[in-house]
């Protein structure tokens, strides 16, 4: 399991980015087998904690995880790695918002998925903290659900699943409050998503 926390420009650069990894077994074998766990690049691990049963002499050595298991679910091992590793973010937003004091602003936001390698995004939501001069949002979303809460000025976009070839799209009017200085509202978007089966940090096992 990776959780990936990432700031990412409005131009789609990453600028900074760092995963949280668990490692999680179900085990369900007899007696008391003696296990060796290897990774194709064990390098990128920046900061590991390790379940009492790993042989922690042994990960120093030649970092290698060998351990006998207790039985039934746990953690093996939780990791951290930091933002010198390149992360592929694997979904990306492209949005317009233009305000003017008194007058109708407009905002058009999509999002599509980009080196996902097959697999689909899914829980896909969208958080998007819109400048205190926004009164309400006015919007057609071609999938999933939005609401605007006026007193906490948030924009909640609840998509679900990517499922190409259609891009979700977001679009419509945003009413400014008159006399309202718009000049450095630049809302941040947090974005939410899962991915099944899906390793971000590229990290491989190589067996077991």
């Amino acid at each position: 399991i990776e959780e990936v926390d990432a700031i990412i420009d409005k131009s789609g650069a990453t600028v900074s980015a760092e995963i949280q990894g668990y490692i999680d077994c179900c085990i369900k074998l007899s007696g008391m087998p003696d296990l060796t766990l290897t990774f194709v690049n064990p390098r990128l691990f920046d900061d590991v904690s390790f379940h009492p049963c790993v042989r922690f002499k042994r990960w120093e050595s030649e970092r290698i995880l060998s351990f006998i298991p207790p039985d039934g679910n746990f953690r093996l091992m939780s990791y951290h790695i930091g933002s010198q590793s390149i992360v592929a973010i694997p979904l990306y937003v492209r949005h317009s918002l233009s305000l003017r004091g008194g007058e109708q602003g407009r905002l058009d936001l999509t999002v599509g998925p980009k080196q996902t390698m097959g697999r689909t995004l899914e829980n896909v939501a969208l958080e998007i903290c819109m400048p205190k001069c926004v009164l309400n949002c006015s919007l057609t979303a071609n999938q999933g659900k939005y609401s605007y809460d006026p007193v906490s000025k948030v924009l909640l976009w609840d998509i679900g699943r990517l499922e190409l070839p259609k891009l979700p799209n977001i679009r419509g009017t945003v009413s400014v409050s008159s006399g309202a200085d718009t000049s450095g509202a630049n809302p941040s978007v947090n974005v939410h998503f899962t991915i099944p089966q899906m390793a971000v940090s590229g990290l491989r096992v190589s067996r077991l």
